[in-house]
């Protein structure tokens, strides 16, 4: 074990055995890790069927996901399946510090501490690379990104992989339609069970949890802004209404505009409602949503938050320039005063307020997103020899198995169709 300053290296072997933050948090992260499982029922089934079946026997799997207890227990069912497994973090402000030690000494490989730099967040993610993957498990799609650009030679032993969010899968996508992605990737995003729930109840009350735990303001009577109306704004709208707030929508697409006004909610242009908002939450996966002209007629003491994978779509640049002075108001939170003495609060740096804020989606949604995963990336292992090298859909085999296994974890039981009611179904007689 070697001291490098404030990080501690293990390990001196070709791949080195993991780079975290300091080994001695180890018993911290295991405690999490531990109580994630409890609540997630799914990856302890699945974990002692990999156990039994080995379907990763000899293969070598790079985990990039937000580095918290979820993803570590993730990371540890693929390992269970008998795979070589390197873990790294998806964010630079998400990782945290006593997850990846546990995983550490758990004899994973791990690249990963909170508040990386630019520079370390990259280092990281190449570390990862260098167990020559054959399958990816990608948040974000930097990792699949390294692998079309600086790490293109290992694309030989890629199978394939799968993509956890929307923007990821925009990437992926566009990737694709060049014909420049060159192995299947699974989009786990646009899984039935993965957009309903995790990104809606999931992002919902993460979003919440984490406003909430780092401003400690009330929000029952103020107006909240949510940009995007997407299934992660409907989940953030519902979530403010529940807390008693004035909802407003921003949305550039007229369909889910008509969807916003139905379910209750005002709907503007972002320039009307930044005269209105206490808090902003962006969720679009585009960029510059809240820019310059925004901030020159928002309240003093409104709040801004981001709750899409890159801190791209409030615009940083733009407040630091109207600002004449800059303070820390409270852990996570950065004050900017304008020149009239307003100032503007931005949590986070503006990345992903659920996370770099706060603990993530709750296990139990998680739990159906990591079984998603998991079961495509072993789909990915036994059958990427007859996939193009395009984007594909979580098969819907394996959505209602999900789905079965969380109704069956909650102990509720449903009907059936019978014989003869499948039988009128499908048939074209009235």
């Amino acid at each position: 074990m070697v001291n490098n300053g404030c990080k501690i290296v293990i390990g001196s072997d070709d791949m080195k055995k993991s780079i975290v933050r300091d080994i001695r948090l180890k018993d911290k992260g295991k405690q999490k890790i531990e109580w994630v499982k409890k609540h997630m029922p799914l990856l302890r089934y699945l974990e002692e069927d990999f156990k039994k079946n080995q379907y990763f026997k000899g293969l070598n799997v790079v985990v990039c996901v937000h580095l918290e207890a979820k993803t570590a227990y993730l990371a540890k069912v693929m390992a269970a399946g008998g795979a070589n497994v390197s873990v790294t973090g998806s964010n630079p402000l998400s990782t945290q510090d006593d997850v990846a030690a546990a995983l550490a000494d758990d004899g994973l490989y791990v690249y990963s501490w909170h508040r990386a730099t630019e520079e370390e967040y990259m280092k990281h993610l190449n570390d990862a690379l260098d167990i020559k993957p054959h399958i990816v498990i990608d948040d974000g799609g930097d990792l699949v990104n390294l692998l079309h650009g600086e790490r293109k030679d290992l694309l030989p032993t890629v199978m394939g992989g799968c993509e956890e969010t929307t923007t990821g899968i925009i990437r992926l996508k566009a990737r694709a339609k060049e014909g420049l992605l060159k192995f299947p990737m699974i989009s786990v995003n646009d899984a039935y069970c993965k957009h309903l729930f995790d990104n809606r109840y999931g992002t919902g009350q993460s979003v919440w949890d984490g406003i909430n735990r780092t401003t400690n303001l009330i929000v029952s009577g103020k107006n909240v802004v949510i940009i995007g109306y997407g299934w992660c704004g409907k989940g953030c709208a519902m979530r403010a209404k529940g807390l008693g707030a004035n909802v407003i929508v921003c949305e550039v697409d007229p369909i889910k505009a008509i969807e916003a006004v139905m379910d209750g909610f005002r709907v503007m242009p972002m320039a009307e409602a930044a005269k209105h908002g206490d808090f902003f939450v962006t969720v679009t996966g585009c960029k510059d949503v809240i820019t310059k002209e925004h901030y020159e007629v928002m309240k003093d003491g409104a709040i801004l938050s981001n709750a899409g994978h890159f801190d791209v779509e409030i615009c940083v640049p733009a407040l630091e320039l109207l600002t004449v002075e800059k303070k820390e108001m409270r852990n996570n939170i950065m004050g900017y005063k304008m020149a009239d003495g307003r100032w503007i609060h931005l949590l986070a740096e503006g990345r992903l307020v659920n996370l770099a804020a706060g603990d993530g989606h709750p296990a139990e949604i998680m739990d159906m997103s990591f079984a998603l995963q998991v079961l495509s990336a072993k789909y990915v292992a036994q059958n990427y020899e007859n996939m193009e090298n395009d984007v594909y859909e979580v098969p819907g085999d394996i959505d209602k198995y999900v789905a079965q296994l969380k109704l069956k974890g909650m102990d509720i039981q449903i009907d059936t169709l019978t014989p003869e009611q499948q039988k009128y179904l499908s048939s074209w007689e009235g």
